[in-house]
């Protein structure tokens, strides 16, 4: 992979929307749990991200259930999950709020998964992104479905260093899994 000019080890930010979520009457939007294909697309999403060899050092994820549920799910298609932190600040954030919580990871962590919601996942991605490969950009531009994963790459010694335009946008995979 190729990563924009700068110092420091390749750094991953792996971004994964939440899987398809449901809408019961009157559950409140942050207890929403995720609807029957997004059960099927979240172990989907974490099969694409082990065949793609992006497995995180660390996980962010928002605390609603959806998310929280796709993060499990995810998780549960590899051998050892890393260490998740549920961040009530994911949930409903903005590009500066998301970035203030990238900001924070420990700069050991190489490869990081934040799992959250749109818009603002959807925004940071194209906040940080100063180019693509292939047609990356315009696929987010255009769409970032429920169970899509953005694959930004950089360098840096610290997650302090990730800002807007550093790094390059170099996969977008939207998992989807089959029915029964």
């Amino acid at each position: 992979m190729i990563a924009r000019a700068g110092a420091g080890p390749l750094r991953h930010l792996v971004v994964l929307r939440h899987a398809k979520s449901a809408w019961p009457d009157g559950v409140p939007d942050h207890e929403r749990p995720l609807a029957p294909r997004g059960r099927r697309d979240a172990p989907a999403a974490g099969r694409a991200l082990a065949d793609a060899d992006l497995l995180p050092d660390l996980a962010v994820c928002s605390t609603a259930v959806r998310a929280r549920q796709t993060w499990e799910l995810a998780s549960a298609q590899w051998g050892t999950p890393p260490p998740v932190r549920h961040d009530a600040r994911v949930y409903a954030a903005d590009v500066p709020e998301l970035l203030a919580v990238v900001h924070e990871v420990p700069a050991e962590v190489e490869t990081l998964l934040l799992v959250g919601h749109n818009p603002g996942l959807e925004e940071l991605v194209l906040a940080l992104a100063g180019d693509s490969l292939d047609h990356a950009l315009d696929e987010v531009r255009l769409k970032f479905p429920t169970s899509a994963i953005a694959v930004l790459a950089w360098r840096g010694t610290d997650w302090q260093d990730l800002a807007p335009g550093t790094a390059l946008l170099t996969d977008v995979i939207v998992a989807r899994g089959k029915k029964k």
